[in-house]
């Protein structure tokens, strides 16, 4: 074999001195490519051909042919394909290293003995980084032990037009953000967090075949938007010639769908609310409910937490997660719970019950200058629950006891006056997820919705409307229940520490 410092672990005479070019500098090389595309065409082998005699994968020959001996060859002749990542262009050698969608790569080695005089000028005029390349030769071992395939024949799979970042630079947040795929061919990290969630995705839907639930899909273009409080998106249809709603949450028609006998049932599904976007929040998010007949709220956060600790092991294989900046964090065990108004009084040092009036909870907001829209005594008790108390939740914690002006689709608890049978778990500052026993009372609900119809008539945008198609559906009958709900992406940032961005695959930017 012949001695030559190895692609995949060199440099590269094509890299650019900066991560990410201006447009002067993509401008003139996507001349340049253009350039040659044109001539792969006009030559007749095309720059983006359908078919190529592909026989195996990187991995696959890694994962065969690993341990081959420095300098050593194999015998097997394999056709795989992958995008130049690295190349270096010299005399009668030249090399390249390839990267599959996975991160695999392999070496490249195109030689004037194996390929010939032409097809080596060839490979030195038309090849780029970036570009997709099929290499059709044996596999073998350089001097240096780096595994590659010593190509007989090789073939343009798809040219690129636009250079690649420099690979070995970092990319800005603000470009992996907006051009993902380049993160995701620069960056391991990107591409495990798309395994992560696939991980947590699958954990999530094996947890819930355990108990039994049924997964079920209702619309996200829906004529009254309900199942939360929050501002809709709206949109119209020509087809109907009427006003549609994104999807806020899909509650309402889970609930139908236990009405109709659909006893276990779950929904992972996309979101859409017209709200602030920060570390935390996104307009468009992934999320999960689940509902259960004769089921409650107790029962629902053994179910949350398991989820959860399922989730983490499928992701991490233990318990005990290790985030992106390195801090282990434990999500194991029995998590704690706590009174929304007992923590509250606490930590305020001033006694705060249901009984305690607004304007009462309205002075202590002003005193400590919260401004509260369109404020309620149940708005103002969680706005200062989340002043007090919210940010010192670092361990996973269920936050009970809601009052009951602000959860109008939650049963009243069974000793407790005032308040409501309903949780959210907290960790790491922030909600992960909320549980209730779910109002079943279609007169109760009723009410409920008549309250909350007042609150919009003067102005509070996230208000739910009064819903007479499920009022419908829950005066046919729906049993004692118990009903749940998580942000996927907020799942993902419990269990890999990163933020919300990050944890979306392509996230909505300006």
């Amino acid at each position: 074999m012949t001695e030559h410092k190895d692609a995949a672990t060199g440099g590269s005479d094509q890299s650019h001195a900066t991560a990410e070019l201006n447009e002067a500098e993509v401008s003139e090389q996507k001349a340049v490519r253009l350039a040659k595309r044109d001539r792969l065409i006009a030559d007749g082998e095309g720059a983006y051909p359908v078919v190529l005699p592909i026989t195996t994968t990187i991995a696959q020959v890694r994962a065969q042919f690993g341990d081959l001996e420095a300098d050593a060859t194999s015998g097997t002749v394999v056709g795989l394909a992958g995008r130049v990542v690295h190349l270096r262009n010299t005399g009668k050698l030249c090399f390249a290293a390839l990267q599959s969608g996975d991160g695999s790569r392999i070496q490249v080695m195109i030689s004037l003995a194996e390929v010939g005089e032409r097809s080596l000028e060839r490979w030195k005029e038309l090849v780029d980084l970036g570009d997709h390349l099929f290499v059709e030769g044996e596999v073998v071992s350089s001097r240096r032990g780096e595994l590659s395939v010593l190509a007989k024949s090789w073939q343009i799979a798809a040219k690129s037009i636009r250079p690649l970042p420099n690979l070995h630079n970092e990319l800005s947040e603000e470009t992996r953000v907006r051009q993902r795929y380049l993160d995701l061919i620069a960056r391991p990290a990107a591409r495990e967090n798309v395994k992560a969630r696939a991980k947590v995705n699958a954990s999530l839907r094996e947890t819930f075949a355990g108990h039994g639930y049924i997964e079920v899909e209702t619309p996200m273009l829906q004529t009254m938007h309900g199942g939360a409080s929050a501002r809709p998106f709206v949109t119209h249809s020509n087809a109907f010639d009427t006003e549609l709603y994104l999807r806020i949450a899909p509650e309402l028609f889970l609930k139908r769908a236990v009405v109709g006998g659909l006893e276990r049932v779950f929904e992972i599904n996309r979101n859409f609310r017209n709200e602030g976007a920060d570390s935390t929040h996104s307009p468009e998010f992934a999320m999960l409910e689940a509902y259960q007949a004769y089921g409650n709220y107790n029962q629902m956060a053994q179910l949350t937490q398991e989820l959860v600790q399922n989730a983490a092991l499928a992701v991490s294989g233990s318990h005990v997660v290790t985030w992106a900046d390195g801090t282990k964090y434990d999500l194991g065990g029995e998590w704690q719970w706590m009174s929304m108004y007992e923590s509250l009084s606490e930590s305020s040092g001033i006694q705060i019950t249901p009984e305690t009036t607004k304007s009462e909870l309205q002075s202590i907001a002003d005193k400590l200058g919260l401004e509260v829209q369109h404020p309620t005594a149940g708005k103002l008790v969680e706005e200062l629950w989340e002043h007090f108390v919210k940010s010192s939740l670092d361990r996973p914690t269920f936050v009970a006891d809601f009052p009951v002006e602000t959860s109008p689709l939650v049963r009243d608890h069974r000793s407790k006056p005032g308040i409501v049978e309903k949780w959210d778990l907290y960790l790491r500052g922030f909600e992960l997820a909320t549980g209730y026993s779910e109002l079943v009372d279609p007169v109760i609900q009723r009410e409920r919705f008549v309250a909350q119809a007042a609150l919009a008539a003067k102005g509070d945008v996230e208000a739910m409307r009064l819903d007479e198609e499920f009022l419908t559906a829950l005066e046919h009958g729906m049993p004692p229940s118990g009903g749940m709900g998580m942000g996927i992406d907020r799942l993902l940032m419990a269990v890999t520490g990163l933020g919300i961005r990050e944890t979306i695959l392509f996230p909505l930017v300006k």
